[in-house]
């Protein structure tokens, strides 16, 4: 949620600024804001809108864009709506201070009305401006300088927050701060610049050289001096250590595609094998993942593995949960993260919790996790962004290589998480001796075919369009799977309603006459993954009961099939692939299909209204 970017140094600010809003946007866009310091006065420019909108008022007075000194917001709103006044950067009452800020501080309402009795007149409705006037106010009470002032107002705000704070008196300076979201510094030769941002995306052409935060941190960033870190609430110095970043311009750009999101369903293949890539061996028949080797006896062990994730990690979960099952044979419950720490949730040390997020900072998953944590489970991620939060909170995981997903609706974070899934399930089935060697062997095989399947499929794109032209007015849609598979039904009604806005409900085929099957007549477009493994026979049931009520069947079904393509109205034919493997296949069809229906209906295809990619705010 919220982009945060800055400079300091001796570049013009604005146009790296700017820049990285641009690249930050997947994290929110409902409105945008840039302050920039010209050496003596700090001009403002927020907007409404996006980023775009910003700099087309910025265009207007070139002055306005002249400075060495920047801090930039891209906002996914939380405390007020998004309107002009409650766009950040936001100025403290004197006019001296300027914040930029991601998160939540619950307590703001208290903290505000203590500053209004002390005179404190308030312009929006935001939590961060409140932030910034007791940044002020400490500063003023104590008499010490901005970084101090900052360390002491941290200690008595509750909630999370990644600021980047300003001072024109003191004009060399930034100070930025992280509890619960994510703060990158880019630090230039000699440190004679500095860049901040919410990831590294915005200052990869200037730096390989990063620090990133840790919960409870503070940065002093001066011109001229290495990064002085220290802790929020003991004031004790951390020894940081620089990263050198694995991230390239062209893995953020969009590489002549129309939008992220097709890109990054034609990624899949690529990602898909970099993902178990010196992971999987299959002519050796090994599946090395250091995360299972070094706690095996705690995989083995495990009375029962719980999976906790939000949106399309919890449906790659759901996959998860079928192959531990089938392969491993040990007890799997998937929890939705979000409600998982409300419902105090059973779990003893012999349980093992794994967490699923591609960005690697959702806030409700790290919840889980403490929660766990606390309760002496052993815990497991798995997610996409190296060195977030997850990553470091949770005792051993797996990255997924995907590369970094801009799409604000994921689709190779899905296929990724699902091949991760997939490579712990056979591990652990091979230690536990559940699954036979030539069957182990067989699925090693098997695996290593799926990308050029999914290349494959990729060629139905004209195809899928022409089905998307059928339907792109359809106000409801109803998706059916079975088995592995109705996870990806799920994923398909979720991808549909993120960027097209069509409501749609993913549901187990069995279970659409016990309810849905009232909603199905001529108009209602019924999208069934029908493939030839499991329960092919009972989906082509569920199809003729379909059918029979004037449903519009689009199936999804195996390569070579006769008796769907005799039933449905329309068919996409998928590669043949083992059933256990097949998630890997049928979801793509849907991503395609969604994205078709969404550019078709005139949507923001890579920034869907409401939505943002990293939701790191409960």
């Amino acid at each position: 949620m919220c982009g945060i970017t800055g400079y300091i140094g001796t570049r013009k600010a604005y146009p790296i600024v700017i820049n990285g809003l641009r690249r930050l946007e997947y994290r929110g866009y409902d409105s945008a804001g840039v302050m920039v310091f010209d050496g003596s006065k700090m001009n403002l420019i927020k907007t409404k809108g996006k980023v775009s909108d910003l700099e087309l008022i910025a265009n207007k007075d070139p002055q306005k864009k002249e400075g060495n000194i920047a801090i930039g917001h891209t906002r996914w709103a939380t405390h007020g709506v998004p309107n002009d006044v409650n766009s950040h950067p936001h100025f403290s009452q004197s006019g001296d201070l300027v914040i930029v800020h991601n998160g939540i501080i619950e307590n703001y309402d208290t903290i505000k009305k203590e500053l209004v009795s002390r005179g404190y007149k308030f312009h929006s409705d935001t939590d961060t401006e409140v932030l910034v006037n007791l940044i002020e106010e400490v500063k003023k009470e104590n008499n010490c300088k901005l970084g101090k002032a900052v360390q002491l107002a941290l200690t008595q705000v509750i909630g999370a927050y990644a600021i980047a704070v300003f001072d024109r008196t003191k004009s060399n300076e930034i100070i930025v701060a992280r509890l619960g979201s994510p703060i990158a510094i880019g630090v230039g030769k000699n440190n004679e610049e500095f860049f901040i941002a919410s990831d590294a995306s915005p200052f990869i052409e200037f730096t390989k050289d990063a620090i990133y935060l840790e919960d409870e941190e503070m940065a002093i960033i001066k011109l001229g001096r290495d990064i002085r870190v220290r802790k929020i609430h003991d004031d004790s110095i951390v020894n940081t250590s620089t990263q050198k970043l694995q991230l390239s311009l062209e893995q953020i750009e969009k590489g002549g595609y129309d939008h992220f999101m097709i890109k990054e369903i034609h990624e899949q293949p690529k990602a898909i094998t970099d993902t178990y890539r010196g992971r999987m061996l299959p002519d050796q028949g090994i599946i090395r993942m250091a995360g299972i080797d070094d706690n095996i006896e705690k995989f083995l062990n495990a009375e029962r593995i719980i999976i906790v994730a939000c949106g399309t990690s919890w449906h790659a979960g759901l996959v998860g949960e079928y192959l531990l099952e089938d392969m491993a044979r040990i007890p799997v419950e998937v929890e939705y993260a979000s409600e998982f720490r409300y419902r105090n949730p059973i779990i003893t040390p012999k349980d093992i919790v794994i967490a699923i997020s591609q960005s690697g900072e959702t806030a409700d998953t790290l919840a889980a996790i403490k929660l766990a944590k606390s309760k002496g489970a052993f815990v497991f991620g798995i997610c996409n962004v190296v060195g977030s939060s997850i990553a470091r909170e949770t005792m051993a995981g797996a990255y997924t290589h995907a590369g970094p997903e801009i799409g604000v609706a994921s689709t190779k974070a899905f296929t990724t998480q699902i091949t991760v899934l997939t490579l712990i399930s056979l591990k652990l089935a091979k230690a536990k001796g559940t699954l036979s060697n030539s069957a182990f062997h067989m699925y090693l095989q098997k695996m290593q075919l799926i990308p050029a399947k999914v290349e494959k499929l990729l060629q139905i794109d004209e195809k899928v369009k022409e089905i998307a032209k059928v339907y792109k007015d359809a106000k409801n849609c109803l998706y059916l799977g079975r088995g592995f598979n109705f996870p990806v039904a799920l994923e398909g009604a979720l991808k549909l309603k993120e960027i097209s806005y069509i409501h749609a409900e993913g549901y187990p085929a069995a279970e659409m006459k016990h309810g849905p099957i009232a909603l199905i007549d001529e108009n209602m477009p019924i999208f069934v993954i029908a493939t030839n493994k499991g329960h092919y026979e009972k989906v082509v049931s569920n199809i003729q009961e379909i059918k029979s009520r004037s449903g519009k069947i689009i199936a999804i079904v195996t390569e070579g099939d006769v008796t769907v393509k005799e039933i449905a109205d329309h068919v996409i034919e998928i590669p043949e692939t083992e059933e256990a493997l097949t998630p890997l296949l049928t979801t793509i069809p849907f991503q395609l299909l969604s994205y078709h229906i969404a550019v078709m209906l005139g949507k923001n295809v890579d920034q869907p209204r409401n939505l943002a990619k990293s939701v790191t705010v409960e």
